[in-house]
Formats: structure tokens, sequence, C-alpha cells
């Protein structure tokens, strides 16, 4: 049973339960509880942290979206859009105890060579990245810091 630990990420007001020895937690985008695992417990703290520090609003961020890679389908875990409808950020959830590698980053890219987002987002809840993708250029570039909502532009 995971026991939520500190992030390095602003607390934020989680809504946990329990039922029948399990915990969950309030999922602010889908509207309804979740089982509580490390990976969720890192999705619901950025959910949060992007909508309040960064602005970006809960009506165009979409977890867990579908995708087929290859012949399997896999789930992204969140994509986040702006007011065109146009996808503005990937980003990839890990647990606190997983290890952000260059298979992380390899697991994201795949997904991106499909979704042809410009801004990623990695993170374990401890350890963060940001990459801005030049699709005109073919390479990426981190970024010390996520850009609010506002300061998008892509060329769009």
């Amino acid at each position: 049973m995971f026991k939520p630990v500190p992030l390095n990420l602003p607390p934020f007001p989680a809504r946990i339960s329990k039922k029948h020895e399990q915990y969950f937690i309030f999922d602010e985008l889908r509207k309804k509880h979740l089982l509580l695992t490390p990976e969720e417990w890192v999705r619901q703290h950025w959910v949060s942290h992007l909508n309040k520090t960064y602005q970006y609003p809960y009506p165009l961020m979409k977890i867990e979206g579908g995708l087929q890679l290859n012949t399997l389908q896999k789930r992204s875990d969140l994509v986040i859009y702006n007011q065109k409808g146009e996808r503005v950020l990937l980003a990839e959830f890990k647990a606190p105890s997983v290890k952000i590698t260059e298979k992380t980053f390899e697991q994201i890219a795949n997904y991106n060579s499909i979704y042809k987002i410009p801004l990623l987002l990695v993170s374990n809840g401890i350890e963060h990245y940001f990459c801005k993708i030049n699709f005109d250029q073919g390479d990426f570039s981190f970024l010390k810091e996520l850009p609010s909502f506002g300061q998008l532009d892509f060329g769009y």
C-alpha cells in the first residue's frame, strides 16, 4: 500500500479517502476517485501545480489519452491543449522511487513521434525536466523553467 511521500512540488489540498484498506485520491480532471498509486500521487500534484502556478486551465488538460505506437496501444500521462485545440504540452510521470533515465526520455520521445508536441515535461515528483522541441530544426533544448500558459508561443 502506497503512503504519500513529500515531493519537490508545492503541496495541494489532495482529497484522499480510504475504502476497504485502499487509499484513493480525487482526480480534479476526471471528477472521480482513483486508486492512490505513487505515479498518481505525482500526476495529481502536477495537475494542481500546472493549474495554480502556471495557469494551465483544467478544461484544456487530458489525462491518459490513448495513442497507437506501432502495433501497441499506449497511454500518455497528460496532454495539454491550447484554446485552438492544438496539443502544446506532453507530460510523462513516474513514481518518486523511479529514477529518471534515458529510457524515460525515449518513452516520451516515442509518444511524441506520434503527437508532435512542442513542449515536454518529465517528472518523478522529485526531479523535473522540461524540453522544447524545434521540429523545423530537428532538435530540442532543455528549459530551466516551464513556461506559463500565457507565455506559450510556438508559432501557431
